[in-house]
């Protein structure tokens, strides 16, 4: 059985970092293209290809980035200087989607 499973997530003032972590098992993630999505509608925050290539919703532009480590069938994703509006449960998956949706990690952005 597939399983991603996130974590990482928290409280943090505004400005401050987090860095979200998503683990595969049952599935070798090294040949798939990674992403993470933020609330209900699973709205694309990063994506990261094979290639090493990054995209990133306008929001996060030069405060997040994605990162992967095959070795331990991972990928990461750093969120700097925070923001209220970054608050939200973060998820992650293969791009296009592949598996079941995990639980999520929730990022609350507050003072």
């Amino acid at each position: 059985q597939v399983q991603l499973v996130e974590s990482g997530g928290g409280l943090v003032q505004p400005g401050g970092s987090l860095r979200l972590s998503c683990v595969g098992s049952g599935t070798d993630l090294s040949g798939d293209h990674v992403a993470w999505f933020q609330g209900r509608a699973r709205e694309l925050v990063a994506l990261l290809d094979t290639d090493g290539r990054t995209m990133f919703a306008n929001s996060a532009k030069g405060r997040f980035s994605i990162t992967r480590d095959n070795a331990q069938n991972a990928f990461y994703l750093q969120m700097d200087n925070l923001r209220p509006g970054d608050t939200s449960v973060y998820y992650c998956n293969t791009y296009p989607t592949r598996f079941n949706w995990g639980q999520g990690t929730q990022v609350t952005v507050s003072s």
